[in-house]
């Protein structure tokens, strides 16, 4: 059944698994009838999985209204494997161990640490080390590790990274070259996308906008990331805000995220009150206190994004917009604004709202991405 000691290639047998995932509990029977699959099949595909540790019988059933044999039920095994999800930031990073259902062991989370090109591999090494001590027993041990990346990236490649230097490492083969289990790579924004997917929303047209450094959108369909040419999908933040504008680190002038990203509102602040330093934090104390200029300044930040929130659901007539920034979550006001401003017909049935994994969507989203490629499940829903 696994032709590796990651992958589970045989369609029918994902198939099996993941009716097995979604209906918590479930009888051989039930599962030829929602497989279309004859009973004889479903018995030997239990069977592998069963020995490999995915499933596992739990009770005898009720029996049907005719009576018979009550049923054997099964579930999925939660406990089998492990998966490691790293979001790396221009100047932060964050980690997690988890289960294969997702359930974080533990985490790890290292703000103000600049990274670059020179120090990516060693802060790396050191986070996957103290994530790996004292790893709790399981069949399969760690099956996978997907890293975030605020930029561009295509088949594991990173492409541009307009705020630190990742383009210029090889960060695949380097930790290819350091571990034995299956490296995973993939922007950040389309892992905070899959998160919600897999975890917490009910829709199958989804998109994920991430507002941190830049700005950037990953498109769900039914459990697939769209990705595009290159893996340029969804770079909202590069569209064009104002014609002639400022210059970005992509060659364009006046992209989106030269004017609404998160860290552009700190540094608006910054200017204004004569500060060092200001992140969400900072910004949160001066909306509280209603002091006139953020109140404006967050004002003008909505009407920003909301133009691009409102290009973007016109591109992808997604159901729901699920937006991941530490100033939205921490100021949720600002989700009002952007609603009033995106209240056209066209865009009147689209459900806009924060993120409800918080501040870890992008970590969910890296581990839903290596469970997606272990138990070769596309559509994985996860939430409880």
């Amino acid at each position: 059944m696994i032709s590796s000691k990651y992958t589970i290639r045989e369609q029918n047998e994902a198939k099996i698994l993941n009716f097995i995932i979604q209906n918590k509990e479930i009888s051989r029977a039930k599962l030829s009838e929602l497989s279309k699959l004859n009973k004889a099949s479903v018995s030997s595909i239990t069977k592998k999985l069963m020995d490999i540790d995915l499933i596992f019988e739990t009770r005898i059933g009720d029996s049907s209204n005719v009576g018979g044999r009550k049923p054997i039920m099964l579930s999925f095994n939660k406990r089998s494997s492990l998966l490691l999800a790293l979001d790396i930031g221009y100047n932060y990073i964050e980690a997690a161990l988890a289960y294969i259902d997702g359930t974080i062991i533990k985490s790890i989370s290292q703000k103000d640490k600049l990274i670059s090109s020179e120090n990516a591999i060693s802060v790396i090494e050191e986070t996957v080390r103290n994530l790996t001590a004292d790893l709790p027993e399981t069949p399969h041990g760690i099956v996978g590790m997907t890293l975030a990346i605020h930029g561009q990236v295509s088949n594991e490649e990173i492409i541009f990274t307009p705020y630190y230097d990742l383009d210029q490492l090889d960060l695949f083969t380097e930790l290819g070259a350091r571990y034995a289990f299956p490296i995973y790579i993939e922007n950040e924004a389309n892992l905070s996308a899959l998160g919600e997917y897999t975890f917490s929303s009910e829709y199958e047209k989804l998109i994920a906008i991430s507002m941190h450094s830049g700005i950037g959108a990953g498109i769900v369909e039914a459990g697939k990331l769209h990705l595009g040419k290159d893996g340029k999908a969804g770079e909202i933040g590069h569209t064009i805000f104002q014609p002639h504008g400022k210059a970005c680190p992509c060659g364009n002038s006046g992209c989106l995220e030269r004017y609404g990203a998160n860290e552009v509102i700190y540094s608006e602040l910054r200017e204004l009150k004569g500060l060092e330093k200001v992140n969400s934090d900072v910004l949160v104390r001066y909306y509280e206190e209603k002091d006139p200029e953020t109140l404006a300044l967050l004002q003008k930040y909505s009407d920003i994004l909301s133009v691009g929130i409102n290009n973007i659901i016109m591109m992808y007539a997604p159901e729901i917009v699920v937006i991941n920034s530490s100033i939205t979550r921490k100021i949720p006001i600002t989700i009002d604004f952007i609603k009033e401003r995106v209240a056209n017909r066209l865009a009147a049935d689209v459900i806009i709202k924060n993120t409800s994994l918080g501040e870890n969507s992008t970590l969910y989203g890296a581990l839903a991405f290596t469970a997606q490629k272990y138990l070769n499940i596309e559509r994985l829903k996860l939430a409880e």
